[in-house]
């Protein structure tokens, strides 16, 4: 079944129930006049609503509807924000520096507005301390508590220990902030040329 509505001669009932141009109501008439009239006033006959009795049609430039839909749904398409999980791997035994560049990449995913994934690998006997994974989690989640939540608590999977943090902000929202951060840089730079200009 199309989802397109008839239109025109593809219409095939006896009458319809005829809508004007402007939305106004022209009532009840044969097929036969509703598509005079379209022809007339150079508009399509497009059949909005087929399975009322009689069925609903209204004098339109169809071309024109299809047109200005499409272009709605792509605007809503392009509002919506999609939400990213990303994915930071570490190692229960990580060296302080690794964990603070690690930490880094989950700070600058929490502030785009992404949900990060931690996932923390085992390999042979660190596997009979999963208290070490706990631990590295936990202390990850408190570093980044004004940025993010424990969206999902720490839990084992097989070799794995793996949480996700959410963030406090909606990627719009963050997405926002950036624009906005970027145009405040840009006049903080034309206020510091003006003095140099002056001198």
């Amino acid at each position: 079944m199309s989802a397109e509505p008839r239109i025109n001669d593809r219409i095939r009932v006896p009458e319809v129930r005829l809508v004007g141009p402007n939305g106004e109501q022209v009532g009840i008439v044969p097929i036969a006049k509703a598509l005079e009239l379209a022809r007339e006033s150079d508009l399509d006959l497009v059949e909005v609503a087929p399975t009322a009795r009689p069925p609903v049609a209204k004098l339109m430039d169809y071309g024109k509807f299809k047109y200005e839909s499409a272009m709605k749904a792509r605007e809503a398409r392009k509002n919506q924000a999609h939400t990213v999980i990303k994915e930071i791997k570490l190692r229960p035994k990580i060296d302080p520096h690794d964990y603070e560049t690690k930490k880094g990449h989950v700070v600058r995913f929490l502030k785009a507005g992404d949900k990060v994934k931690v996932t923390i690998m085992f390999r042979g006997r660190e596997q009979s301390r999963p208290e070490l994974g706990f631990r590295l989690l936990s202390r990850l989640a408190d570093d980044v508590e004004e940025l993010g939540f424990v969206e999902s608590r720490a839990k084992q999977d097989g070799r794995n220990m793996i949480m996700v943090l959410g963030p406090h902000k909606k990627k719009a929202e963050a997405k926002a902030e950036r624009a906005a951060a970027r145009s405040g840089a840009d006049t903080d730079v034309a206020v510091e040329a003006l003095p140099e200009a002056g001198a």
